[in-house]
């Protein structure tokens, strides 16, 4: 069995991430958000050698425009189901998924295919936030992209997690010496905001003593973080070096990285 993901693309601009288990000849697919468009995200799954029609389900993290994108026309499209929290789906306005929606919550097991998802809650400033552990029984992943701190419920959910895909929206100093607004700034920086480098790094390095061996760095700030600050940070927590963390993109996400 093996498990393996790729980014599609993550920012501010958009962020949709593949997670592929696979057991034998059983391959089992799962879309985490679907924050573009929908030409755009066809084109993104072609060039990571993948139709549409391979998707056996999506899953959204929460309510904001950069991660529920075309969801509700590209689930319909192609007849996929859905998975979301009940607040996620009443901070959407409640739309009509012709059958296809499943309603989750924190501490649930979901099983899709050969693979096993855990949802659970995070701090994060929208309506009932959920962020991820998947398995294919052998191996399991994290993703954690969008919250404001790594609450004891978070890390507990992670705990045993080999890789994961981690939150590193914004150098501290970048975000304060930058022209967004103070308001904005505080909401980013504050409890249910985003992740700094410097806190990723904190979560990195208590998760290494429950096994993790390689995190992704996901979410950055195009006016807020380089790659290269996020390296930094990373490096010494994971005890490896800065050219060995692979940062996602806006643009291309990250290329297939095994879990």
């Amino acid at each position: 069995m093996t498990l393996r993901f790729k980014s599609l693309g993550s920012g501010s601009r958009g962020n949709a991430t593949v997670v592929q288990a696979r057991d034998g000849t059983r391959v089992t697919h799962l879309l985490v958000d679907c924050g573009l468009g929908i030409r755009e995200l066809h084109k993104r799954l072609q060039r990571a050698g993948m139709l549409a029609d391979q998707l056996d389900a999506i899953f959204i993290t929460h309510e904001h425009a950069d991660h529920i994108g075309c969801v509700r026309a590209f689930a319909l499209q192609g007849r996929i189901p859905v998975y979301m929290s009940r607040g996620t789906h009443v901070a959407m306005g409640e739309p009509d998924f012709e059958g296809l929606l499943n309603i989750v919550s924190d501490g649930m097991s979901v099983e899709i295919g050969s693979m096993m998802l855990e949802p659970f809650t995070v701090p994060h400033d929208a309506r009932e936030p959920l962020q991820l552990k998947c398995t294919d029984g052998a191996t399991r992943m994290g993703v954690l992209t969008d919250l404001g701190h790594a609450s004891n419920h978070v890390m507990q959910h992670l705990a045993g997690c080999a890789t994961l895909l981690l939150e590193c929206n914004h150098d501290s100093e970048m975000l304060e010496a930058g022209s967004y607004p103070w308001p904005l700034k505080r909401r980013i920086s504050g409890g249910w905001g985003h992740l700094a480098n410097e806190a990723a790094a904190a979560i990195a390095v208590q998760l290494r003593s429950s096994g993790l061996q390689r995190v992704v760095a996901a979410h950055l700030s195009e006016q807020n973080n380089r790659p290269e600050l996020a390296r930094a940070a990373l490096a010494p927590a994971m005890g490896c070096e800065p050219h060995d963390i692979v940062c996602a993109d806006a643009e291309g996400g990250c290329d297939w990285q095994d879990a």
